[in-house]
């Protein structure tokens, strides 16, 4: 267990050479503790053959599940969500004729939600796909597109670049400010401020390079980690802006824990004016769904400090992105694509949704606590 670069190394890699294919996964706990019996891929032996899962995110009905497996005698070894989703693979295993495993990985198309796919050496083919009640929109998680995911990455047919510059130019729409230049929280924002800088008129300089050495500090295990972790994180480029008005584009603000150090920095380095803008709406509720949010009181915007939010980071002004905003800056190409599609296609596609419910408490499931 740790971080990539520390696992994988020379040594362990070529244990790998002799096979052709593999099933690779990281993540941060979120449901289940953080021990090597929850790592993954999780493996079973079936009828079938191996099955090998590897799962991001948490199941809503887990404690059903689990029930449901004992009941039929089936074993639990861990606390992870994913086990349940191997077994129950293995349990109700997808009708087969043909019993061998001859699998080949390359990038080809997204897989729908609800989508059952088999890759082979020949073609990819869809078993099955589980269709959504009537009239119930899809519930892609929208945090994907604020900070999750990587810019190249495509997510409903649209890159999720184009996806984070489009949210910058709503937010210069929504929320100008005098200033000299446009900056970033690299790197997850830096779409986002190309866009508010390009509607705004401004010139886009750095003014933080970032320490490729240090991970996320969002997704650091606890408070004190994270904090350590924004010491270290990034350099000042102060040349580019000593005496000058900047504006800062942040992808987010959850806890608060990175901004503040950012503008005391900047500040001590000469910035004459530091303005905050945040590409994404104030998050506000826990999600039960796979992102590290598992309480409101962790959350700045469910804070008093909230209140008076530039006051309490060192700010001259902060402004975030509205939900409105973000749902069309998100949804607008799909629509388009949408409209030009023919029309059984479209009937396969369905409504158009996205889960907010981190922004505004509306779940798209109900939750069994």
């Amino acid at each position: 267990m740790g971080l990539i670069n520390h696992v994988f190394n020379a040594d362990s890699l070529k244990k790998l050479y002799p096979s052709n294919l593999g099933i690779g996964h990281t993540r941060y706990s979120t449901s289940g503790i953080s021990e090597l019996q929850n790592c993954q891929p999780f493996v079973v032996e079936t009828l079938h053959g191996k099955i090998a899962v590897a799962h991001n995110g948490e199941l809503t009905n887990a404690a059903q599940l689990r029930r449901k497996l004992m009941r039929h005698g089936v074993g639990l070894s861990t606390s992870s969500d994913s086990e349940l989703i191997t077994q129950l693979l293995a349990f109700t295993p997808p009708l087969e004729n043909d019993d061998t495993a001859d699998w080949v990985a390359r990038y080809y198309r997204e897989v729908l939600p609800g989508e059952i796919v088999k890759i082979s050496r020949h073609d990819v083919q869809t078993l099955d796909v589980v269709r959504r009640p009537e009239g119930d929109p899809s519930a892609f998680c929208i945090f994907e597109y604020v900070y999750f995911a990587r810019p190249d990455s495509i997510f409903e047919g649209q890159m999720v670049y184009s996806v984070r510059r489009r949210c910058g130019q709503q937010l210069a729409i929504e929320a100008p400010v005098e200033a000299d230049l446009v900056s970033t929280v690299p790197e997850s924002a830096t779409p986002a401020a190309l866009g508010y800088a390009q509607k705004c008129g401004l010139p886009y300089v750095e003014v933080l390079c970032k320490n490729r050495y240090v991970g996320r500090t969002f997704i650091q295990p606890n408070m004190r980690l994270r904090q350590l972790g924004v010491a270290k994180k990034f350099g000042v480029l102060s040349d580019n802006f000593k005496g000058k008005r900047v504006v800062i584009i942040d992808d987010s603000i959850v806890r608060g824990n990175t901004i503040s150090p950012i503008i005391k920095l900047l500040r001590e380095s000469g910035a004459k004016e530091v303005h905050i803008r945040v590409a994404s709406p104030p998050i506000r509720f826990p999600c039960y769904m796979g992102i590290n949010i598992p309480t409101k009181e962790e959350l700045i915007a469910n804070r008093p400090e909230f209140r008076d939010l530039a006051n309490y980071i060192g700010a001259d002004s902060v402004v975030y992105l509205s939900v409105e905003g973000l749902v069309s800056s998100v949804q607008e190409s799909i629509k388009e694509r949408q409209e030009n599609s023919p029309k059984s296609q479209k009937s396969f596609i369905g409504k158009i949704g996205h889960c907010t419910a981190c922004l505004t408490g509306e779940y798209p499931v109900e939750l069994e606590w």
